[in-house]
């Protein structure tokens, strides 16, 4: 299975089109073309993922804009787009069809690419602020500490499984995902873009 975008390349910076931050601002927040083909001939469905392998494990330094933060600072991962039971029969999601412009307090769950959207990382990360505290389904591009000195990664996994639909509870994480297609991945394919904000 092979997957590719049209909207960057491999290994490549993502454009500011496609992420929640930019320099002096926002950006577009717009989900990026994908594309797949080469699937096993058992696939009922897929599951596709977004995530930063290269998120500051320490919260109290991605806050302190002043302390740059240092490349071999620990890292973990960070979730920013997560979709299951996408049909078997889809071969492309279109550039914004998912996303376009940022959603105080999140995206509603939404029937993503065909499949169901899950919440991704900024659930977590925005839970307790008043103003954009709330449930972010879907895809909420990258938006990297402008002081983090490290460019980041972000990996779109997409898996083939063997089953047409996973058990998942109503409002479902990467974990929940992950714990249901156990067993049933078929194949994978990935694809990764780069973005920074660290002049």
């Amino acid at each position: 299975m092979h997957i590719h975008s049209d909207s960057f390349e491999h290994r490549q910076p993502l454009p500011a089109e496609f992420a929640l931050g930019a320099e002096g601002g926002r950006g577009g927040n717009r989900n990026p073309h994908l594309a797949w083909d080469d699937v096993p001939a058992a696939t009922r469905s897929f599951v596709l993922l977004c995530i930063d392998t290269d998120a500051p494990t320490d919260g109290a330094l991605v806050a302190d804009a002043a302390t740059p933060i240092p490349v071999a600072h620990p890292r973990g991962d960070f979730v920013h787009w997560l979709v299951a039971n996408i049909p078997a029969s889809t071969r492309a999601i279109p550039a914004g069809s998912c996303s376009d412009g940022q959603t105080a307090r999140g995206k509603p769950q939404a029937h993503d690419a065909g499949g169901v959207s899950g919440l991704n990382d900024y659930t977590g990360w925005f839970a307790g602020d008043a103003a954009m505290g709330g449930q972010y389904f879907g895809y909420d591009g990258p938006y990297p500490p402008s002081h983090d000195l490290r460019v980041h990664r972000y990996f779109f996994r997409l898996f083939a499984l063997d089953v047409a639909t996973l058990a998942l509870p109503a409002a479902f994480t990467a974990a929940d995902a992950f714990r249901a297609m156990h067993g049933h991945v078929l194949a994978e394919a990935a694809i990764y873009g780069t973005y920074s904000l660290h002049g």
